[in-house]
């Protein structure tokens, strides 16, 4: 089970260090992630979109430990939509956020987290697209879903993410479909107990497939965040029986993922969605990356073998 090993070596500042200092490794981020701030990401919006792609842009880091460092993390992201407003993409570029890098993991941190994220919900609107919140672990569920139900008072467009391997996804999925949220559905990238969560991959994909059918029935917009071939048929076949148009879900795949795949769904007419991160706090982010599933171990890998 290299899952659970490679999310302990994410929290160790030792294997950060060594990982970080090979001089390969800089070489495979950068496929994952095309940049480091957002005079980098601009070119890249800009291809992808050309493409008949759709983005959601993440500027990576978690590991905030100050309400200073959480108000940065916030003007991140109001650079960011400051830097999209003249390219006039509308929904095209949204955003994805954690609350943890908005302070929530702080003393008084949903109230921190909800005061940081609110203005850039509201830039977002501004130029027309909105934000996506993203899960964490399951102990900062409970906020995450307060922060959301209470920014789309004023911001009803505003998404939040689900957990397939949580056993309580599906209640969850059944409230938010009923009161018409975007909701990206995801496996599921961090070390939760078995108290909590399904540990069988079997189990884990069973209970995607009957969150998602929720989904698609309900009154909300799907997000499809997968790059398992078996489950985006699934869903095409879900929104097909629910009666959907081809732009009332759609598909999520990460960058530098199966990136033929994300054209050819496009070509056939499906709203597909790259989840584009950027920024110099990359380690969280690449080895949750590594930890999904093993394909993506061994992808990394192959890269890094075909790369050094």
């Amino acid at each position: 089970m290299l899952g659970p090993v490679i999310l302990a070596a994410s929290r160790s500042d030792r294997m950060r260090r060594l990982i970080s200092a090979a001089p390969v490794t800089k070489q495979v981020v950068d496929r994952f992630i095309p940049g480091e701030d957002v005079d980098d990401i601009v070119p890249v919006i800009q291809r992808l979109t050309g493409q008949g792609l759709e983005l959601t842009m993440d500027v990576v880091g978690e590991d905030i430990t100050s309400p200073e460092q959480a108000a940065a993390a916030r003007d991140a992201y109001l650079e960011l939509i400051d830097r999209l407003k003249p390219l006039e993409l509308g929904t095209r570029a949204e955003m994805s956020v954690k609350l943890s890098m908005f302070g929530q993991a702080l003393g008084g941190g949903h109230e921190l987290a909800l005061n940081n994220v609110r203005p850039v919900v509201e830039a977002a609107a501004e130029i027309g697209t909105t934000v996506t919140l993203d899960a964490e672990d399951h102990t900062t569920l409970d906020s995450m879903f307060a922060i959301h139900e209470e920014l789309r008072k004023d911001f009803p467009q505003t998404g939040c993410v689900i957990q397939a391997y949580l056993f309580r996804t599906e209640d969850d999925a059944r409230r938010l479909a009923a009161s018409g949220s975007r909701v990206r559905l995801v496996k599921g990238a961090y070390k939760e107990p078995a108290s909590v969560a399904y540990q069988d991959k079997h189990e884990i994909d069973r209970a995607y497939v009957r969150v998602l059918r929720t989904l698609m029935l309900g009154e909300g917009y799907p997000m499809i965040g997968s790059h398992d071939p078996r489950l985006i048929a699934i869903g095409q076949e879900l929104a097909h029986q629910a009666g959907r148009k081809p732009d009332e879900y759609e598909f999520q795949m990460l960058y530098g993922i199966r990136g033929e795949e994300h054209l050819r769904l496009a070509a056939e007419g499906h709203r597909m969605r790259v989840y584009t991160a950027y920024g110099t706090d990359w380690y969280g982010y690449f080895m949750r990356r590594l930890a999904e599933k093993p394909a993506n171990l061994r992808f990394f890998a192959r890269s890094m073998l075909t790369k050094g």
